[in-house]
């Protein structure tokens, strides 16, 4: 990939993009789905250069009210694993056929400050994004979100 194609997947990034599946593939062959059969969540490419993910469990337990500051112990621990999210800057590498999130925060603090390196796929409105994790091979599959 040449600088230019590499400005040419940038400009191609830019907008909204729904999540559409998080597959995880261990060692072994075992495909697990973190967030279940239908997540929801947002991933946006900006302009300036800044990106910020969203991911979410459908079906995680809703708490009584709508402050979370009142919200009961109980009621966070049962959230709290049904969400992840970040939020920072995005490079993309035409030499290796990459986009980078470069994390200033989100829900895990153990990512602050982080490079996540993401291979990519585009084809039509669909957005897979990849990376190997100690978990596992990670598989994101994004659609962009259309407007009239």
């Amino acid at each position: 990939m040449t600088t230019s194609r590499a400005d040419e997947v940038r400009e191609l990034l830019l907008g909204a993009w729904r999540l559409v599946s998080w597959e995880v593939t261990e060692a072994d062959g075992t495909v697990s789905r973190p967030l279940g059969e239908h997540p929801l969540g947002q991933l946006l490419y900006d302009r300036g250069g800044r990106m910020s993910a969203q991911l979410v469990w459908a079906h995680r337990p809703l708490p009584d009210g709508e402050d979370w500051r009142q919200a009961s112990q109980e009621e966070m621990t049962g959230s709290w694993p049904g969400y992840f999210g970040y939020f920072g800057t995005f490079t993309v590498d035409g030499d290796t056929g990459t986009v980078t999130h470069h994390v200033e925060s989100g829900s895990f603090p153990g990512l602050t400050g982080t490079d996540q390196v993401r291979d990519h796929h585009l084809e039509g409105r669909r957005l897979t994004l990849g990376a190997a994790t100690a978990w596992g091979r990670v598989r994101i599959v994004w659609e962009r979100y259309e407007y009239e």
